[in-house]
C-alpha cells in the first residue's frame, strides 16, 4: 500500500510519513499529492494567529478538545520556529497537547518555518490538504507569531483567529502589523487580567473604523481563558457562525479560490528560490555578487537583476562583475 492510498484509507502512520516528506520537500512527494489532490476540498480551515506569549497553543488545545465533544475531527499543524543546528520545530506542541494525540479523531503535526522563501506557506498548505484528504473537518493552522510569513500562512485559512492579551498595548501592535485585515474573530485570551474591557473596548472601535462596504460580517470579539476552558464554547459558535456567513454569502467560494491563488504563486515562489539558488552557487555567481556588493563596486539591485540571469540566460551568463 503506497502512502497515497494509505492516507484515503485513514492510516495515520501513511499520514505521517507523507507530511514528513511534504516538510521536507522530498523528491517525488509532487506525485502523492496531485493523486491525493481531487480527495481534498471538504475540511474547514481555521488560522490562528497573535503576537507570542498569548496563548495560542493552550487555546488550540482547548479548541480542538471543544469540537472533538461535537463530534468533529480535528488535524492541527502548529507552526514552529527551526532551530539553527537541528533546523526542526522547537515548541513542541504535540508535547503540550499529548492527552489528545490518542484520540483517533486528532492529528496533530509540528512543522518547523526552516527560513525559505515561500516554503512555509507552500509546505503548510500542501499539509492541510493531505489532512483534508485524510478525512479531517477541521483543520486549524497555529502560527508562532504574528510577522509576515505567518499573516501569508493564515490567509490560507477560510476564517482567521486574531489572539490578543490584557494590558499590552498588542492589540496596537497588531494594527500595525496588519492584522487588522485578516481577522474574522478577535479573540482576547486571558481575559481574567486586569484591562481586558479596555482591550475589548480598544478591537471594538478598531473594528468601527472599516469601510462601509467591508461590514457585511460583524467581527465578534470572544473573550476567553483558554486554561480555565472558559469562553471556549462561544469560540467556536462564532467559528461556526462565520462559515455560515461564508456559505450563505458566497463568500466561501471566492475564499477558496484566494487560497488557491495564493499556492499557486507560493509554490512558484518556493520552486523560482531554489532554481535560482541552485543554479548561482552552480555558476559562482552569489558570493562572487555578494563581495561586489560588500565592497560598493556594485550595488544591490543591480546585483539582485544580474542573479536573475541566472534563471533568465543560463547558458550565457557571465560570472564576471
Amino acid at each position: 500500500m503506497d502512502l497515497a492510498e494509505g492516507v484515503l484509507k485513514g492510516d495515520r502512520r501513511a499520514l505521517a510519513r507523507l507530511l514528513t516528506l511534504v516538510e521536507n520537500r522530498s523528491p517525488g512527494v509532487e506525485e502523492t499529492l496531485r493523486r491525493l489532490y481531487p480527495h481534498s476540498g471538504r475540511a474547514r480551515c481555521i488560522g490562528v494567529t497573535g503576537l507570542p506569549g498569548a496563548g495560542k497553543s493552550t487555546l488550540v488545545y482547548a479548541l480542538t478538545a471543544e469540537l472533538r465533544r461535537r463530534g468533529v475531527k480535528v488535524g492541527v499543524i502548529a507552526i514552529d520556529p527551526s532551530s539553527p543546528f537541528t533546523r526542526g520545530a522547537l515548541l513542541g506542541d504535540r508535547i503540550r497537547m499529548q492527552d489528545l494525540t490518542s484520540d483517533p479523531g486528532v492529528f496533530i503535526r509540528s512543522m518547523a518555518t526552516r527560513g525559505a522563501m515561500g516554503g512555509l506557506a507552500a509546505g503548510t498548505i500542501d499539509a492541510m490538504m493531505v489532512m483534508d484528504a485524510f478525512g479531517m473537518d477541521v483543520i486549524i493552522v497555529e502560527t508562532v507569531g504574528a510577522g509576515q510569513d505567518e499573516v501569508d500562512v493564515v490567509r490560507a485559512a477560510q476564517t482567521v483567529l486574531v489572539v490578543e492579551i490584557p494590558g499590552t498595548g498588542d492589540e496596537v501592535q497588531s494594527l500595525k502589523a496588519g492584522i487588522l485585515e485578516i481577522a474574522d474573530i478577535f479573540v482576547v485570551n486571558k481575559a481574567d487580567r486586569e484591562g481586558v474591557d479596555a482591550t475589548v473596548a480598544h478591537l471594538r472601535q478598531l473594528i468601527s473604523l472599516q469601510p462601509k462596504q467591508e461590514r457585511a460580517y460583524a467581527i465578534p470579539v470572544i473573550k476567553t481563558v483558554a486554561v480555565a476552558n472558559d469562553g471556549i464554547s462561544a469560540l467556536a459558535n462564532a467559528i461556526e457562525a462565520h462559515q455560515r456567513f461564508l456559505s450563505e454569502s458566497g463568500r466561501l467560494e471566492k475564499r477558496n479560490a484566494e487560497r488557491v491563488r495564493f499556492q499557486i504563486l507560493a509554490l512558484s515562489q518556493h520552486r523560482l528560490m531554489e532554481r535560482l539558488l541552485k543554479a548561482s552557487q552552480e555558476a559562482g555567481l552569489l558570493e562572487e555578487l555578494v563581495q561586489a556588493v560588500n565592497a560598493r563596486t556594485l550595488d544591490p539591485y543591480v546585483a539582485a537583476r544580474r542573479l536573475e540571469q541566472v534563471i533568465e540566460d543560463p547558458v550565457h551568463l557571465t560570472t564576471s562583475i
